[in-house]
C-alpha cells in the first residue's frame, strides 16, 4: 500500500515544486514505483516532468471536481517508475467549486484510495496557499514534507502551516504527521542560515532531513527542459542532494 506524502509550504519560492519533482524522480530511479499528483494551478510539476498540460485529457481538476477516476487521469512520464496526474488551468476555479460540494475536503483522498495500492509512494505537489485544494491534500496524505528556505521569515510561515495541520488533524485526518522538514537553497557560509537551522531543529526535533539542497544554476535550468535534475545533469550538486534525500526517505520508511 503506497504512502501519500504532500509537499507543502504556503510560502512561495521555497523550492516546493522542485522538491516534489526531484524527490519523486529520485525515488523512481531507486526502483520505487511513484505517482506524482500536481494540484497546483500553475502546473509547474507537470511541465517539470516533460508533460504539456494543454495536451492531457484529464487532470487533477477532473479527478476532484468531475469525479473522473484517478487511474484514467494518470499519464506515464518518460522517466523511470514515474507516473503523473497532471495539473490544469481549471484548478484556479476549483477552490470556488469545491465550496458547494458535499465532503469537499475528501475528494482527492477518495480518488487516490483506488490507486494507492499500485504505488510505493504518491507525492502531491500542493499550491502555495492553505485553501481547500491544499486541505484536500492534507486529508489524503499520510505525512507532509515541508521545504524551507533558511531565511528570516521562514519560521513565521511554519507556525501558520502547523496551525492548519492541527485543524485538519482535529477535523478530518487524525493520523496526519510530518514526514520531515527539508532545507532548500542552503548556503552554510551564512550566519543567518545557521541560526535559522537551529531554530527549525528546535521547532521540529528529529524531523529535519540530513540531506540539504544547495542553491544551483543547474537545478533552476532543469525545469525549462522538462527534466528532473538527476536526468538533466546527474553529477550536479542538486542531483546528488536530491538523490541523498530520496535514499534518506526510503531508509526512514523501511519496515
Amino acid at each position: 500500500m503506497g504512502k501519500i506524502i504532500a509537499v507543502t509550504n504556503q510560502k512561495g519560492g521555497v523550492g516546493k515544486t522542485t522538491t516534489a519533482v526531484n524527490t519523486a524522480a529520485g525515488m523512481g530511479k531507486l526502483g520505487k514505483k511513484i505517482l506524482l499528483v500536481d494540484i497546483d494551478p500553475q502546473g509547474n510539476a507537470t511541465s517539470g516532468v516533460g508533460v504539456d498540460k494543454r495536451s492531457v485529457k484529464y487532470s487533477s481538476y477532473s479527478v476532484m471536481i468531475d469525479s473522473v477516476k484517478a487511474k484514467d487521469a494518470i499519464v506515464k512520464t518518460q522517466f523511470e517508475n514515474l507516473d503523473l496526474i497532471p495539473s490544469s488551468m481549471d484548478l484556479a476555479a476549483a477552490e470556488i467549486e469545491l465550496v458547494e460540494m458535499e465532503h469537499r475536503e475528501a475528494k482527492l483522498k477518495n480518488a487516490l484510495a483506488l490507486v494507492k495500492a499500485d504505488y510505493d509512494f504518491i507525492f502531491i505537489d500542493c499550491p502555495p496557499s492553505l485553501g481547500l485544494i491544499t486541505t484536500n491534500a492534507f486529508c489524503a496524505a499520510d505525512t507532509l514534507l515541508v521545504p524551507i528556505q533558511p531565511e528570516y521569515y521562514a519560521l513565521e510561515g511554519l507556525s501558520q502551516l502547523m496551525g492548519t495541520v492541527r485543524k485538519v488533524k482535529r477535523r478530518y485526518n487524525q493520523f496526519l504527521d510530518i514526514e520531515g522538514v527539508l532545507l532548500t537553497m542552503y548556503d552554510g557560509r551564512l550566519n543567518l542560515t545557521q541560526q535559522v537551522v537551529e531554530e527549525v531543529k528546535k521547532f521540529f526535533p528529529r524531523k529535519v532531513f540530513g540531506a540539504v539542497i544547495p542553491r544551483g544554476v543547474r537545478l533552476s535550468e532543469a525545469p525549462s527542459f522538462g527534466m528532473p535534475i538527476m536526468y538533466f545533469d546527474k553529477s550536479s550538486k542538486g542531483a546528488i542532494a536530491y538523490m541523498e534525500l530520496s535514499k534518506e526517505l526510503i531508509r526512514n520508511n523501511q519496515g
